[in-house]
């Protein structure tokens, strides 16, 4: 199921890595690069936790951002019951 939900993401992120980005300057400061972050967190985590953890990471991607090395994590913090 979770296959089902993330593949049309999965085709427009596939989209911009063979036709959009090869034709554009890099400019992601992290590594892996965002796109296939997205692809990553997409993958491992799903369509709500996954797009979260890919959005958060495309929105910190600018000069006053975060650079360097930041995979997907493994696995994700437990939200406090109260």
């Amino acid at each position: 199921m979770k296959k089902i939900l993330i593949y049309p993401f999965v085709l427009l992120i596939r989209f911009y890595q063979g036709a959009i980005s090869p034709f554009t300057p890099a400019t992601c400061r992290y590594t892996p690069t965002c796109s296939q972050y997205s692809l990553e967190a997409l993958q491992k985590h799903g369509l709500f936790r996954g797009g979260k953890l890919a959005i958060k990471r495309i929105f910190s991607c600018h000069p006053f951002g975060g650079s360097g090395y930041d995979p997907v994590p493994d696995e994700l913090p437990k939200k406090k019951s109260d």
